[in-house]
């Protein structure tokens, strides 16, 4: 099992950048693809990115491709979203995920963060 924090968010105007970082408990951190979905205000939460356990393979959703990057540092125990060129539509709350299984298309994490806001204003 893996717990996992969330942390990073904050308000932004559009055009700028934020780093998020979510840092996971355990020894076996280097063993799960890690990743992040969404959730705006009123809408389901869905899919951002993801990066599989050795970092050498990423899956993006369209909408944050050439903007948003994730990386790991197994060392650390921790994953990143650099943000770059926000939009007042990339607020939501960012969730932080894990799963052993990597997936490029219908990742399905079995572990959540617990959110960080992310406002991105006009």
């Amino acid at each position: 099992q893996v717990q996992l924090v969330d942390s990073g968010g904050g308000l932004v105007q559009a055009g700028g950048s934020l780093r998020l970082s979510c840092a996971a408990s355990g020894r076996t951190f280097s063993r799960y693809a890690m990743g992040w979905f969404l959730q705006a205000p009123g809408k389901e939460r869905e899919f951002v990115i993801v990066i599989n356990s050795s970092g050498g393979s990423t899956s993006y959703a369209d909408s944050v491709k050439g903007r948003f990057t994730i990386s790991r540092d197994n060392a650390k125990n921790t994953v990143y979203l650099q943000m770059n060129s926000l939009k007042p539509e990339d607020t939501a709350v960012y969730y932080c995920a894990a799963a052993m299984e990597y997936r490029r298309i219908g990742w399905s994490p079995d572990y959540w963060g617990q959110g960080t806001q992310v406002t991105v204003s006009s």
